[in-house]
């Protein structure tokens, strides 16, 4: 069911334009350029992940968007009509419901663990000397080291300076006398999805955090 507070998709009289709203023209005008994405979600209201706007705008004219939330912020321009000279224009919404598409199974899939996700994670700072440093300064380090068994996996990764991660080498925090300055977790999908992008619109961010754990894994 379409939640009641949800803004219903536009509707676009194109009818006499051409060319076909199908084909849109270059942007003329997107709010933060190159920047901004958009977050999809499915029929039931389970956010999927960020698209950009050429994909949402591929929704939009295939009528495949069911229901959308927050004020309009990209406007696409399509063709001029013949008969009143004005150019027709697409709006496309901060969050989008795909039309007939749910998740194959209930729940929410966990985050795959590639670098860039996990310097999110832990805000690009050394789990172990407390800098922020740049992504080519930093590493993935297992706290257990695979050498002695540790696995790849969210709950046993940490980010580490390049210095930190070649003073740790093959030991543990503990035989390192390097103490670990936050425990490792494994982020909700929600978390990912907010981790994964550094330029969240106010609607965006406000649905998901309503979604977020209850409680921090960290405390």
């Amino acid at each position: 069911m379409e939640p009641a507070h949800a803004h219903r998709r536009l509707q676009l009289a194109a009818s006499d334009a051409e060319p076909a709203l199908g084909i849109l023209s270059p942007v003329t005008e997107i709010r933060r350029p190159g920047v901004v994405r958009l977050l999809a979600l499915d029929s039931h209201g389970q956010a999927l992940d960020w698209i950009s706007w050429q994909d949402a705008a591929c929704l939009y004219t295939r009528d495949a968007v069911a229901w959308t939330l927050g004020d309009p912020c990209i406007t696409l321009h399509g063709g001029t009509s013949r008969l009143t000279g004005e150019q027709s224009q697409l709006l496309l919404h901060p969050i989008i419901a795909a039309r007939n598409h749910a998740r194959g199974r209930p729940g929410m899939p966990t985050p795959a663990l590639t670098n860039p996700a996990l310097f999110a994670r832990d805000q690009q700072l050394c789990m172990y000397c407390g800098n922020n440093y740049g992504r080519s300064h930093l590493t993935r380090d297992h706290v257990q080291p695979v050498s002695r068994g540790g696995r790849d996996v969210w709950e046993n990764v940490v980010t580490a300076c390049v210095g930190c991660n070649s003073r740790k080498g093959s030991r543990t925090p503990q035989q390192a006398s390097m103490p670990l300055l936050a425990i490792p977790y494994r982020p909700s999908w929600i978390e990912h999805l907010i981790l994964s992008n550094r330029h969240i619109l106010a609607d965006q961010m406000e649905f998901l955090k309503a979604q977020l754990p209850k409680k921090s894994p960290r405390h």
